[in-house]
């Protein structure tokens, strides 16, 4: 069993969690729509990842819709002492899988309470405002309105903590003085950069970043420098690639997805890998190209 407590913890507000976690919108259907082909290596899969002591799982109800959320249920309710469940709202799917924006007062209580009944619990520990003003990357645009009804919500106790993703430095800011925020979930890996200084400011204020499609996600990052470095390091291009993110900022908490346990063992053990400093190096390069 990987020892995946190798690669550290970070506080989640209040919650401190390991640095890898795991990531479950692989196990909706194709295009995260739908039920998945073998629901049982979906549960499988969550098991796994508890028993290899992962504390951080990232879902949202829109997955599926709300596949994903039922499956978490069946696998793991009721849910073990100190696993912490962070879920996402500010988007709905349409019967096409089409992904959009649900930003209401109305469509966001009633996303709360879908995560609510699908997860099985009283309260959600971290619920995510994804922001829809650009569904390709962030753009700016006042989260004052949405953000509101999420900290209203929150002193009903239906919500413990708050986070923002797809969001911006000047959303973050803006998002503050309203509530806390816990953590920002962003687009970010080896090529995709942008949020370089953006992590390193989260990090001087203690606030958690969670990158997203850390290989490039609908389009796969493709690197002969990583596959290069994964080569001589006997390790896979995935492990490479979280074993830098680990590396960039000690404020980072990985959610890789996965619908398979061999993937997810994988993955895992990427906490265990070093990365040699010609590694870094290299690696480095790819974000500079």
């Amino acid at each position: 069993m990987t020892d995946i407590a190798q690669a550290g913890t970070f506080q989640l507000g209040d919650r401190r969690v390991k640095r890898l976690g795991y990531g479950a919108m692989q196990l909706a259907g194709p295009g995260v729509f739908g039920p998945p082909k073998d629901r049982a290596a979906a549960v499988a899969v969550l098991r796994e990842a508890v028993a290899q002591g992962v504390d951080h799982i990232d879902t949202s109800d829109f997955y599926g819709p709300h596949v994903t959320n039922q499956i978490i249920r069946e696998a793991l309710h009721p849910y073990p002492d100190g696993l912490v469940i962070v879920t996402k709202v500010g988007a709905r799917r349409g019967a096409d899988a089409s992904w959009n924006p649900a930003f209401s007062a109305e469509d966001l209580t009633r996303a709360v309470h879908d995560n609510l009944r699908n997860l099985g619990v009283d309260a959600l520990d971290v619920v995510n405002l994804r922001l829809m003003f650009d569904v390709h990357g962030p753009a700016e645009g006042s989260i004052e309105a949405p953000l509101t009804v999420l900290a209203d919500l929150q002193r009903q106790g239906l919500i413990r903590r708050i986070g923002l993703s797809n969001a911006t430095p000047r959303q973050v800011a803006e998002g503050r003085r309203i509530a806390e925020i816990v953590c920002v979930q962003n687009q970010y890996n080896l090529a995709h950069r942008g949020d370089d200084a953006f992590i390193d400011e989260l990090a001087a204020s203690g606030t958690a970043y969670v990158p997203f499609f850390p290989l490039g996600g609908f389009s796969p990052l493709q690197s002969d420098t990583l596959s290069a470095v994964a080569a001589g390091l006997g390790a896979s291009p995935m492990q490479v690639a979280l074993a830098w993110l680990l590396r960039r900022a000690p404020n980072i908490l990985l959610i890789p997805g996965t619908s398979s346990v061999s993937h997810l063992r994988e993955n895992l053990a990427a906490a265990e890998l070093r990365l040699p400093e010609e590694a870094l190096a290299a690696l480095d390069r790819i974000g500079a190209a």
